[in-house]
């Protein structure tokens, strides 16, 4: 029971991929007459900040973002490195389903080196308010924690229950993003709050690259702690439905993970499934 959502979320993957290529392979020039290159729907990429957008994605396509992390001097362990999957489907434009998991960890624990996956974890996203430009989109999220996992955790710790509150704007050619984390978090039979805030800003470059900054803060309420981390990250848009990024995170405490590193990407099927 514990294996499936994550098998799930691998298939699901897989699938991408493979109906991907065949369209590729098999998609005709489009006639004169046809929808334009820039009318193709863009990919909304969450990745690789902590901070995820209040905008969702375009109504009946599939995105996937997937990406690698290595970390070191967690609170847990002394190194990890990961592969993480998000799958995001927006049902309506105001109504985004999703699905989180890490498929394969290596975690290194006391000189001793292990193998394990990491949990599983459903969410629904609704946006309340319908910003532009600067006038910021204000959404809502929940997540639920279907199955925990059995590797060490990053020094966020991994949350039974999580309700978020987000907001997106442009402001001036900058982009940002701010979360706003309330958290149930269980040690055995201990139940605990955690509270969180998050802000990303981003601003394009030259030639499809572009540039994010971020600053995030979790409670840590079973370390009597706090976990403070500085992000940066360049992305590649290499079209409107695959974005590339990498980037690094410094923690800023005793109890942050000391350095992390990502590569990844976010993907947009090229496909819509309901309208």
């Amino acid at each position: 029971m514990r294996i499936r959502p994550l098998a799930a979320l691998l298939l699901l993957s897989l699938m991408a991929v493979a109906i991907s290529v065949a369209a590729q392979e098999t998609e005709a020039p489009k006639a004169p007459n046809q929808a334009l290159q820039g009318e193709d729907p863009a990919a909304n990429p969450g990745r690789p900040t902590v901070s995820t957008p209040a905008t969702l994605t375009p109504v009946g396509y599939f995105q996937f973002e997937t990406g690698y992390l290595g970390a070191w001097r967690s609170p847990e362990f002394s190194s990890q490195s990961s592969f993480n999957e998000v799958l995001k489907f927006s049902l309506t434009r105001r109504i985004e389903v999703l699905a989180v998991g890490e498929p394969f960890a290596r975690s290194r624990v006391q000189k001793q080196t292990g193998n394990g996956a990491g949990g599983v974890t459903f969410g629904v996203q609704g946006v309340a308010y319908q910003g532009e430009g600067a006038r910021p989109t204000i959404a809502f999220s929940y997540f639920r924690e279907v199955y925990g996992g059995s590797t060490p955790d990053l020094d966020l710790g991994s949350s039974k229950n999580a309700i978020l509150l987000l907001a997106s704007a442009d402001v001036k050619g900058f982009h940002y993003d701010t979360n706003y984390f309330l958290d149930e978090v269980i040690s055995g039979s201990i139940h605990r709050a955690q509270f969180g805030q998050t802000l990303s800003v981003s601003h394009p470059l030259v030639k499809n690259f572009g540039i994010s900054a971020e600053i995030w803060h979790f409670t840590q309420p079973f370390l009597r702690g706090h976990a403070v981390g500085n992000l940066w990250a360049l992305n590649y848009n290499v079209r409107k439905n695959l974005v590339v990024d990498g980037g690094f995170n410094r923690g800023l405490t005793s109890t942050s993970t000391r350095w992390e590193v990502f590569l990844g990407f976010t993907y947009l099927l090229p496909h819509k499934f309901i309208r």
